[in-house]
């Protein structure tokens, strides 16, 4: 239940997470063009003009905007407050992330690592989504800094924990990394193609870096589930064709997500009623 204090931390982070979801979405669209995400200045892509700060602030902007250009009218995309809603709905989650992965971590310390973690899979999904590609910058840095929040917080409750810890943390990262691989050389042997894409496999290690091994066999679990029903309904419905390839990421990013602002346990608990383990 929320203190009295706490509804205005959660206004603060939708504050802050729709800023930076702002700025993902900037990422998202220079990153793949290979153009610097600091300069220039967040312009219009049609006319180039500079726009106002008054013009950029999130979601309240498109909305006075009514969805356009001030300068050329042209249409702004949706997309753009609705991923500023999202990060802002996952920054508040983040607030209650229950630290599974980092038992016994800092709450300050496991709610900025969720910020952290949430800043670099947005932009990954949206990539991913458009271009069938994961950027390997953001792969690498990801698990370079799932394993520095590893370390600081697991050494923060001595060196016999941070030493277990960083080690069940890079097991995981070499597993995603590996087990994905392997899946990817299977499916190119029985299917004459890769199963997989190597991308899938560095965000594997990622997850595994900042999840552990338990959150990161959780989340291929969630990843595989909404990916099978999402295929199957694009068949069903003939948006999606046999064969068609379509993107992993999102469901591995979206899994890696859920575990972590829900927990290990809930999850594991989801999983045992679905499949019945309770009756065991």
């Amino acid at each position: 239940m929320l203190t009295p204090l706490q509804p205005h931390l959660a206004l603060l982070a939708a504050l802050l997470g729709a800023c930076v979801g702002s700025f993902l979405n900037v990422v998202a669209w220079r990153l793949p063009r290979q153009e610097s995400i600091v300069r220039p200045r967040s312009h219009c892509p049609r006319c180039g003009t500079t726009l106002a700060w008054f013009d950029n602030l999130p979601v309240l902007s498109w909305l006075v905007l009514r969805g356009r250009c001030r300068h050329c009218g042209a249409a702004i995309s949706g997309r753009y407050p609705a991923v500023e809603l999202l990060c802002s709905g996952l920054f508040v989650a983040g607030l209650a992330a229950p630290g599974s992965s980092l038992p016994g971590a800092p709450a300050l310390l496991v709610v900025v690592g969720g910020w952290l973690l949430i800043s670099l899979l947005l932009p990954m999904v949206l990539i991913d989504l458009d271009q069938l590609w994961l950027p390997e910058p953001l792969c690498r840095w990801g698990v370079v800094c799932g394993i520095a929040i590893t370390v600081a917080a697991g050494f923060s409750q001595g060196e016999g924990v941070g030493r277990e810890l960083l080690l069940w943390h890079l097991l995981a990262a070499s597993a995603g990394l590996l087990g994905f691989e392997a899946t990817s050389a299977i499916g190119q042997k029985a299917l004459g193609k890769p199963a997989l894409g190597l991308g899938d496999a560095k965000l594997g290690a990622l997850l595994g870096a900042w999840l552990g091994l338990t959150g990161l066999g959780l989340s291929v679990m969630l990843a595989v589930f909404g990916g099978a029903l999402f295929g199957l309904i694009g068949l069903l419905s003939g948006r999606l064709k046999r064969g068609q390839p379509f993107p992993f990421g999102p469901y591995l990013a979206g899994g890696g997500l859920a575990v972590w602002c829900a927990g290990n346990g809930f999850w594991l608990q989801r999983f045992s009623d679905w499949l019945g383990w309770g009756a065991l």
